[in-house]
């Protein structure tokens, strides 16, 4: 499975209708890309140009809605040679379990850093109907609370940062919201592993005033689609379709497009049963992954250990810095085969947990053993 980033594709139409900001770390001080032209709203398009793009307008939402349906997590792709249970055997000798797995990962990480990077949807709570409802169980809060004891811990999530941290309400954290285009450190008075301040960083404040219009808009052309829901994520917009009928996902995709039509300066990427829109700079979950670690003094070094937990295919670009740097490794969680770049896999949130529960028991043995080596 691959993002769609408003690509059209060779399909017939099936519809009648044819830079960054600078950052205010005092932790982060490598040089950025050099920042987009100012915006001012959205960006007129000539009348002969907006006529060419609503002629490709039917092929591209029929694009969109076959990439709805691949992302739709119920569904797998087989070759037809191979049944589904064949598939599934062969991608889990390619991407293993965890937990399975859990001795060797911690005797190649013995000795390193490690930073824990997490997901929050499908990751440490459970895909839900409501995404306002989508709350982290009591004792999942605990595990990731002892494991930010341990190690650098952030929660890096396309939702928006205030959002996540109200479903968390764990201060010692690092959160990176809207895809980690909004990402803050711990409260003041709260433990940093390296430094005293948080990180504070907005990749693409410029664009709020037109995520805001793009909102407004998407709200009103949505609201007769029943089940449907435009999310706000601040520096994002998530149209969330998991409650719409599939008989309406091309109704739904041709809204987004006429309402996208008018704003080159954003594009839209697939998540799990949500289309996500974003402003269009090189900023993503791996340019997050990336800008923590530099921002914790991490950046250059060999002696690291990043992990990172996601299910979602905007995951996927973490999951692939990682693998580029040969640090570290990816954990996709899914309980279908899905192309990844993650190294191992678990099938749901419960697994998550016991992951970090079986790495929370071997550091505080070691802690223990330390204590007891130095005899305290």
């Amino acid at each position: 499975m691959t993002r769609q980033n408003v690509a059209v594709s060779d399909c017939t139409s099936r519809i009648g209708m044819g830079r960054l900001a600078s950052s205010k770390s005092a932790l982060f001080s490598t040089a950025m890309p050099e920042p987009l032209p100012a915006l001012g709203g959205h960006i007129a398009i000539p009348q002969r140009r907006l006529s060419k793009k609503l002629e490709t307008g039917g092929a591209r939402v029929c694009a969109w809605v076959d990439s709805m349906r691949a992302s739709s997590p119920t569904r797998i792709k087989s070759p037809a040679s191979l049944s589904g249970n064949e598939e599934q055997s062969s991608w889990t000798l390619r991407h293993p379990s965890a937990l399975q797995k859990l001795e060797q990962i911690i005797s190649v990480s013995r000795g390193k850093q490690i930073v824990m990077f997490l997901d929050y949807d499908g990751t440490l709570s459970p895909i839900v109907q409501d995404p306002d409802r989508a709350f982290m169980s009591r004792e999942m809060r605990d595990v990731v609370r002892d494991v930010a004891r341990y190690v650098p811990t952030a929660i890096v999530t396309g939702r928006c940062r205030d959002k996540v941290y109200s479903f968390v309400r764990l201060a010692e954290l690092y959160y990176a919201g809207s895809h980690g285009m909004d990402i803050k450190g711990p409260s003041k008075g709260q433990k940093c592993h390296k430094g005293n301040q948080a990180v504070i960083f907005q990749a693409a404040a410029e664009f709020l005033p037109m995520i805001d219009e793009v909102y407004k808009a998407l709200r009103n052309k949505t609201s007769s689609i029943p089940g449907a829901k435009v999310e706000n994520n601040k520096f994002c917009l998530s149209v969330h379709f998991r409650c719409v009928d599939e008989k309406r996902w091309a109704a739904l995709a041709e809204q987004v497009r006429l309402v996208l039509s008018s704003y080159p300066k954003l594009k839209l990427t697939q998540g799990r049963k949500v289309l996500e829109i974003r402003p269009t700079i090189k900023w993503d979950k791996g340019k997050a992954l990336e800008f923590l670690l530099e921002s914790l003094g991490y950046g250059n070094s060999n002696d690291i250990f990043p992990i990172y937990i996601g299910d979602d295919q905007t995951d996927e670009d973490a999951f692939k810095v990682l693998r580029d740097r040969g640090q570290g490794f990816g954990i996709l969680v899914s309980g279908a085969a899905k192309e990844t770049n993650a190294t191992y896999s678990l099938q749901e949130p419960s697994e998550v947990k016991e992951f970090l529960r079986g790495l929370l028991v071997e550091w505080k043995r070691l802690s223990l053993q330390l204590g007891q080596d130095q005899g305290v």
